[in-house]
C-alpha cells in the first residue's frame, strides 16, 4: 500500500513538471490566427482583442522558484501567526460560545421530549428558556442576599472584632514588649494618607466591579446566545450538512447526531447528579447546623458538575465552614460525606449515566486532565462528551477503515 501511494506521489509530481515545462514554452496565438475549434471562436476573438489593446501575455511564474516558494511560504507563516493571536483575543468570546453550544445540546432533549408530547418548537424553546430563567433567578436569590447581608453584618461588626483583638491578653503583652499598637496605628495613618496606595485600593475595588459587571453581561450573553442556537437548532444543523458532499451525508448525519446525543445527555445527567447532591447537601446542613446552608449548597452544586475532583472539593469546603463553626459539626459532615458520594458513585451516578456516555476510565481521567489545563474548569466539563464523541469516530469510521486497507 505504502509502494501504491509513493508511485501514485511520483506520477503527480512528474505531471506537474511537464505541466510547468508546456506552459513555459507555449507561445501565445498571433492576433490574427483562426481559433482551434468553432465551439472557441468567440473566446479566441476577445483575447485576440484584448491582446491587440494590452499586449500578449508571458510566461507564467515558475512554482518551483525559491522566490515564489519562499514568498509564498513566509506569506502562509504571517497568516497563520496572525490567525493564532486573532484567536488568542477571541478567548473570551470562543468560551462564551462553547458555553452556549453546550447548554444548547443539554437542553435540546427536554424541548424534543415536548414536541414529542405534541408541542410546536417554538413554544417547546419558551418553556424551557422559562424554566431556565426561573433556575438561575432562583440561585441568585439564594446566593446574593446571604452574602449582602452576611458582609453588612461584618462590616457593621468589624470595630467590635477590632476591639476584642486589642483588648485580649496577648495583644496586651505583644504591645507592652513592642508597642505593636501605637506602630500599628502609625502604619495606618501612613497608608490612609499615602496617594498610591489609596489609589491602588480604589483600582483594586474598580477592578472588582468591573469583573462583576462583565461576569453579569457574560451570562446574559449566554443566555441569549442559547436561547437563539435553541430556536434555530434544526435550520443550523440542516445548513452544516448541507455543506457536507452528498455522497457522505447518510454517513455523517447520524453520527453527528449521535455525537450532540451523547453530549447533551451527559450535560443532563452530570446536572441531574449535581443537583441532587445539593439538595441533599442543603437538608444535611440545616439538620446539622451548619451556618450559610443555602450559599453552601449551591457552591457544592457548582462544584460537582466538574467531573472526579468537583464533588470531593465541594465537601471539603463544606466541612472546613463546619470546623470552624464546630468541630463536632465538622466530624458529622464529613461521615455524611463519605457515606453520601460511596452512594453516588455506585447507586445515583451509574443509574443517571447508563444512557448517556460510556468513556473508559483511563480516558475520563486523561482528559478531564487535559480540558482542564486548556480551558480550565469549562474544558474539565467539556473534556467527557467530546472524548466520547472521539470514541465513537474511533470505533465507526477508524477501526473499519483500517480493516478494510
Amino acid at each position: 500500500m505504502r509502494d501504491i501511494r509513493i508511485d501514485r506521489y511520483r506520477e503527480f509530481q512528474r505531471r506537474q513538471r511537464e505541466a510547468l515545462r508546456a506552459s513555459q514554452h507555449r507561445h501565445p496565438a498571433a492576433p490574427d490566427s483562426p481559433p482551434d475549434g468553432e465551439h472557441r471562436a468567440a473566446g479566441a476573438s476577445a483575447r485576440t482583442d484584448q491582446g491587440k489593446r494590452f499586449g500578449q501575455a508571458g510566461r507564467p511564474l515558475n512554482r518551483f522558484s525559491p522566490l515564489y516558494l519562499g514568498f509564498f511560504g513566509a506569506l502562509g507563516a504571517l497568516l497563520a501567526v496572525g490567525l493564532w493571536h486573532a484567536l488568542g483575543r477571541l478567548a473570551t468570546t470562543i468560551t462564551i460560545l462553547l458555553v452556549s453550544i453546550f447548554l444548547t445540546l443539554a437542553l435540546d432533549p427536554i424541548v424534543g421530549w415536548l414536541g414529542g408530547r405534541g408541542m410546536k418548537r417554538g413554544p417547546a424553546v419558551g418553556v424551557v428558556f422559562a424554566g431556565l430563567l426561573v433556575v438561575f433567578t432562583l440561585l441568585g436569590l439564594l446566593v446574593f442576599p446571604p452574602v449582602i447581608s452576611q458582609g453588612s453584618e461584618l462590616l457593621a461588626n468589624a470595630p467590635t472584632y477590632v476591639d476584642h483583638i486589642l483588648d485580649s491578653a496577648w495583644v496586651r503583652r505583644m504591645d507592652e514588649n513592642y508597642d505593636v499598637v501605637d506602630k500599628l496605628r502609625e502604619e495606618i495613618n501612613s497608608r490612609l494618607t499615602d496617594s498610591g496606595f489609596m489609589s491602588q485600593v480604589f483600582g483594586g475595588v474598580l477592578g472588582a466591579g468591573k469583573a462583576v459587571a462583565n461576569g453579569v453581561f457574560q451570562t446574559f450573553t449566554i443566555l441569549v446566545l442559547t436561547l437563539y442556537f435553541l430556536a434555530s437548532l434544526p435550520t443550523v444543523k440542516r445548513a452544516a450538512y448541507a455543506v457536507v458532499p452528498a455522497s457522505r451525508r447518510p454517513r455523517v448525519e447520524p453520527l453527528a447526531e449521535e455525537i450532540m446525543r451523547r453530549t447533551g445527555a451527559y450535560a443532563t445527567g452530570q446536572v441531574t447528579v449535581a443537583t441532587i447532591n445539593a439538595i441533599c447537601s442543603y437538608v444535611m446542613m440545616r439538620l446539622v447546623g451548619v451556618p450559610y446552608a443555602a450559599v453552601l449548597a449551591v457552591v457544592v452544586g457548582f462544584l460537582g458538575l466538574i467531573p472526579m475532583v468537583g464533588a470531593t472539593v465541594g465537601a471539603v469546603v463544606v466541612c472546613l465552614v463546619a470546623f470552624f463553626d464546630s468541630p463536632r459539626s465538622a466530624i458529622i459532615v464529613a461521615i455524611y460525606y463519605l457515606v453520601y458520594q460511596q452512594l453516588e458513585n455506585y447507586v445515583v451516578a451509574p443509574k443517571i449515566m447508563a444512557r448517556t456516555v460510556s468513556v473508559p476510565g483511563a480516558v475520563t481521567v486523561v482528559a478531564a486532565l487535559a480540558g482542564g489545563t486548556l480551558l480550565g474548569v469549562l474544558g474539565a466539563l467539556l473534556a467527557i462528551p467530546i472524548a466520547a464523541g472521539l470514541l465513537l469516530l474511533y470505533e465507526e469510521v477508524l477501526v473499519p477503515r483500517q480493516r478494510n486497507v
